[in-house]
Formats: C-alpha cells, structure tokens, sequence
C-alpha cells in the first residue's frame, strides 16, 4: 500500500486527506506544522525555508514514496521539485472552463495574494478577456484554524459575506478557487451565502489523478498517523469536533 506524507500548516490538509481518501485506500502520514500557523502572514523567503526543511525531515524521518505539499501557500514557492514531490495549486483552467462571466475569484493566504508568485502564476492564464482577481482569505482561514467554523457559524458567515460579497458583486465572480486547505472546511457556508458561484477545491483533481496511478484494489483500509509541530492536547481537541480520533503524535523540523 502507497505510503503517502501530506503536510500543511495546522489542520488545512485534512481536508486534502479527505478527498485522498474517498478516491483510495492508502497509508497517509500527515503533518500539522502548527509551530508554524498562519504561513499567510510568513514572508516568501520564510516559506520557501519551510518548504525545503519540512520536505527533507519528513521525507528522511518516513521515507514516502510520495509527499504532497498540502498548502498552495508554500506549493507556489517551490520552483521545481522532484517527480514524488506534489503541489496544490489554484485550478485556473478549470475555473476558465466553468465561468460564463469570464471573471474568477482566487481565495489564498496574505503573503501569497500580495506576492508576484501569485501574479507570475496567473499571468499565463489572462487570456482571452478573462478576468483573475485575487482575495485575501487569512481572516476565513482563521476562522477554520481557530474552530469557529464547527462553534460559531453565524460569525463565519458574517464574516464571509463582509469579505467576499463587495468583491465577487462588483466584479460578476461565478468561479472561485478554494487555494487554501483550510477553506474547503467553509464550503458549506459558502454555498449557503453564493449558491450562484462555483468553488473549486484544487485537491479533488489531485486525488483522482493519485488514484489512477496507485490505487491497490486489494487494500481495504485507510490509515492515517498523525503529527504535529504545535501543542498536542489543543490539536486534539480540534480533531474531535472533526470526528478524528486518531492518536497524535510530536514532530519537528530538523
């Protein structure tokens, strides 16, 4: 059975496990680098250290065959990587594909919306009348880090319609990309509040191309090891309100 490490700041990327796992049977290790939450306020020189240190200590502590950089955050710093090396990255073909009013809505971290990563990356897709603009969703990704989503769902959704709405009227958003882990987590809120937009969640594409090259029909069982850079007691108590009861393990970067 394919031995996969996912990793991301917090808890962003189980909701990449979770798409993983609906399409697979697969042994998952997954690390919560919550030492180091929220990277969208990091500088790309912070990430990009982050990026390379948590890719050696997890790929010398576990040996993967494959590892999948959970966050689009630190996935738009790698330059090149390795063929076992995955990145998540916003769906803008696909979006373009979907839109009818040729305007989508890239949601991402602070340090990534303000870098010209960003920029650089979306520039090969502003073709054909087609409009990108780009938001800042750290205050949403706050909310899901923080349990607020499972605790208090009318402040998200104040929260949501405050952030989002006065962009996505003004511009006729209909396509929303969902780069940051975390924010997969609000998609029920945000079809409630924008049942006419379509929110795209880039590791659903992920998942199924994992499927095809390495799924073992045999396997009947998922498995999952958990690990966390951060406080293990409150990493817990948030996977409990998630229905993951999972033991928790320390880890941290060499």
């Amino acid at each position: 059975m394919v031995r996969i490490v996912v990793f991301d700041s917090g808890l962003g990327s189980l909701s990449v496990i979770k798409q993983i796992q609906k399409q697979m049977k697969c042994n998952i290790i997954y690390f919560a680098d919550s030492k180091n939450f929220p990277y969208g306020k990091k500088t790309i020189k912070e990430l990009r250290k982050i990026t390379l240190e948590s890719i050696y200590s997890l790929q010398k502590r576990f040996e993967p065959e494959l590892i999948v950089v959970g966050s689009n955050t630190l996935s738009l710093t790698l330059d090149s990587h390795p063929k076992n090396i995955l990145t998540i990255i916003p769906p803008i073909n696909q979006a373009k594909s979907i839109s009818k009013s040729k305007c989508i809505a890239v949601l991402a971290t602070e340090s990534i919306v303000k870098s010209k990563l960003l920029d650089d990356y979306l520039e090969n897709f502003k073709k054909n009348n087609f409009k990108i603009i780009k938001i800042n969703a750290s205050p949403l990704i706050q909310l899901v880090e923080s349990g607020k989503f499972y605790s208090n769902s009318q402040l998200c959704k104040t929260i949501i319609r405050k952030l989002l709405t006065p962009k996505f009227t003004k511009n006729n958003v209909d396509v929303a990309t969902l780069s940051s882990t975390h924010l997969p987590f609000l998609l029920e809120f945000f079809k409630e509040i924008f049942p006419n937009i379509t929110f795209l969640d880039p590791s659903k594409p992920l998942s199924i191309k994992l499927k095809n090259k390495y799924n073992d029909h045999s396997k009947k069982r998922n498995s999952l090891q958990i690990y966390t850079s951060g406080n293990i007691k409150s990493f817990k108590n948030k996977l409990i309100h998630l229905r993951i009861k999972n033991n928790i393990s320390k880890f941290t970067l060499q």
